[in-house]
């Protein structure tokens, strides 16, 4: 059995040089990811959505909660790890959702705890994950998987003013606008993507419009500034979980 090989007028065990070659190989992966990594681009954008105030005759310009997710196209061979299973939180505390809006990769589960010293119930039925918690109680807690693509509307069944959405998507690279209409998307690896935009109270037609393939590298990481237009208010007008108007509201704390 050959235990040693000649190198440079020398024996050397063949232990000893498959360890060495070993080595080399991996040096030269990491090597290889370490650059490939080193590749990676903040992409930005802003945005701008105007919405008219019909009471006023007047326009009014709005910019935070806009959602901006590229997709890789994997024909390009971009591809991405899966994320990290995570979970997340949409708390309920004075009658209000916080956040407002959440973005979860596909698979996350998203708790729901109730903060407030009175009951909740919270539901979601007519778009993406559609669910219905029931009554809970102060200090209680429910969760939910979204395991799909999708924008969820969530609601309180007793509290009407109460609203929030979710959207989950099947990528790691999204944002979220701040209040100035800046959206940073972190560490985009060079490729071809296609970018979706989401924000609340603009017709699917101007959103699907936003909608192209973008190609992301060192010298092409700014998507522009993104115009839209509000034309509804989803969370002012919609019914409880029976497809009904709420009932008349009592004053003070409930």
């Amino acid at each position: 059995m050959l235990r040693s090989i000649v190198s440079d007028n020398r024996l050397i065990p063949i232990s000893l040089y498959r360890a060495v070659i070993r080595a080399t190989i991996i040096m030269g992966g990491l090597l290889s990811a370490s650059q490939g990594w080193s590749q990676a681009v903040d992409v930005t954008a802003s945005v701008s959505i105007t919405r008219v105030l019909a009471e006023k005759n007047s326009r009014e310009t709005l910019s935070g909660n806009v959602v901006v997710w590229l997709t890789p196209i994997h024909k390009s061979g971009t591809s991405f790890a899966p994320a990290p299973r995570k979970t997340y939180t949409l708390a309920q505390k004075d009658k209000r959702f916080y956040p407002h809006v959440l973005v979860v990769p596909s698979g996350s589960n998203v708790d729901f705890p109730n903060f407030d010293p009175f009951f909740h119930n919270v539901f979601s039925l007519f778009n993406g994950k559609r669910f219905d918690l029931g009554l809970y109680e102060p200090n209680t807690d429910r969760s939910v998987l979204f395991d799909r693509e999708g924008v969820s509307y969530i609601f309180c069944n007793i509290h009407p003013e109460m609203g929030a959405v979710i959207i989950t998507v099947n990528t790691p690279y999204y944002g979220v606008s701040s209040r100035d209409g800046t959206i940073i998307i972190r560490n985009v690896q060079p490729g071809s993507y296609r970018m979706s935009v989401w924000a609340e109270n603009v017709t699917t037609d101007n959103l699907s419009a936003l909608g192209r393939v973008v190609d992301i590298g060192p010298q092409s990481k700014d998507l522009g500034t993104l115009h839209l237009q509000a034309t509804a208010d989803t969370m002012s007008h919609h019914m409880n979980k029976f497809g009904e108007l709420y009932p008349p509201q009592p004053k003070g704390p409930y």
